[in-house]
């Protein structure tokens, strides 16, 4: 696949195999503060090298992370070495004390190197300002370098980026152009049957569908996944897996002629693709990641869900109700 170089406003962007040996470069010979993890930093021992000061970004939520680290990091350019948590740990950072630059060098296909969208350091007013990375670094051999239980989760994410941006009211014609190539390349990038992943074909999918949502906001999805994250205790990356076929069902209702004109990047069956990955993970129910249908888990995400704003971005919005009957067809 060949690469690229894209200016975007502020930002730049290099995607391609080898792209990462770009980074000196585009880094600079100041000193940055690392944000990564201990899987991402052995990926890119020249990174670590590079760095000032390096920081391990632990499991958690990114705004109590972002707390902790914030007396610790102390540098103008901030780099992510990692997934969505460790890139929005740095951008809840430098928005949290500008002026501040983030570079985002994905090693999971979150997208989250392509969007202002992060929670804000614990404390922090909610209209403060958010922080898009103004370099990106996106070399498929780090971007789509998981195994394929946990690429396959992490491409359900990318999907739902690619179904949920379109409907919103933010949508527009580019960001559909994205998410119809995003999701012909999350396909191609993982076969049916016992095929090697296209790993090039999915770390530029996971890029364009991060772009969608950059753009366009995400809805009804992305609540579910999230507050499955954030209150269930369930992974990111499983959460979406798991909810993205019922999700999906719940647009197709809202939005019949999108969702089948996205779907046809997936020969017409988008719920069948997102089943497809989500049996590769190993887990394809609630119950199979350790959610329990009678202590109240599903009816307190049902009531946080409720909640989040960015749900009336999926119009009508999803009611408790709905929510609710979305996680136990899930579970």
């Amino acid at each position: 696949m060949d690469g690229f170089r894209w200016h975007d406003g502020e930002r730049v962007i290099v995607f391609g195999p080898g792209s990462i040996s770009e980074a000196p470069a585009l880094l600079g010979s100041d000193g940055y503060a690392l944000l990564t993890t201990k899987r991402a930093a052995a990926a890119a021992p020249g990174i670590v090298e590079g760095a000032a000061t390096a920081h391990i970004v632990r499991a958690g939520r990114v705004d109590e992370i972002a707390a902790e680290l914030r007396p610790e990091v102390a540098a103008e350019l901030l780099v992510a070495l990692g997934g969505g948590r460790v890139i929005d740990t740095a951008k809840a950072l430098a928005a949290a004390d500008p002026p501040r630059r983030v570079a985002a060098i994905p090693t999971t296909l979150s997208g989250a190197e392509m969007t202002s969208v992060h929670r804000h350091v614990a404390g922090l007013p909610m209209d403060t300002p958010r922080v898009r990375p103004a370099i990106v670094i996106n070399d498929p051999e780090l971007c789509a370098s998981q195994p394929v239980p946990e690429l396959a989760s992490s491409a359900c994410n990318a999907l739902g980026h690619a179904f949920d941006g379109p409907v919103t009211p933010l949508r527009n014609p580019v960001a559909e152009a994205a998410a119809l190539k995003a999701i012909e390349l999350v396909d191609v990038g993982l076969p049916a049957g016992a095929g090697e992943p296209d790993r090039d074909a999915l770390a530029l999918g996971a890029l364009l569908a991060g772009y969608v949502i950059g753009s366009t906001g995400y809805g009804l999805h992305h609540v579910l996944s999230q507050t499955l994250a954030r209150f269930g205790g369930v992974g990111h990356g499983p959460a979406n897996a798991i909810m993205l076929p019922y999700s999906l069902a719940a647009l197709i209702v809202r939005f019949p002629d999108e969702i089948a004109r996205l779907g046809a990047a997936a020969d017409g069956d988008p719920i069948a693709l997102a089943t497809r990955l989500c049996a590769l993970t190993g887990a394809t129910r609630l119950r199979d990641v350790g959610v329990s249908e009678s202590d109240g888990t599903l009816e307190l995400c049902a009531k946080e869900a409720a909640g989040r704003p960015e749900l009336h971005l999926t119009a009508p919005a999803a009611d408790r109700d709905e929510l609710l009957d979305l996680y136990r067809s899930a579970w």
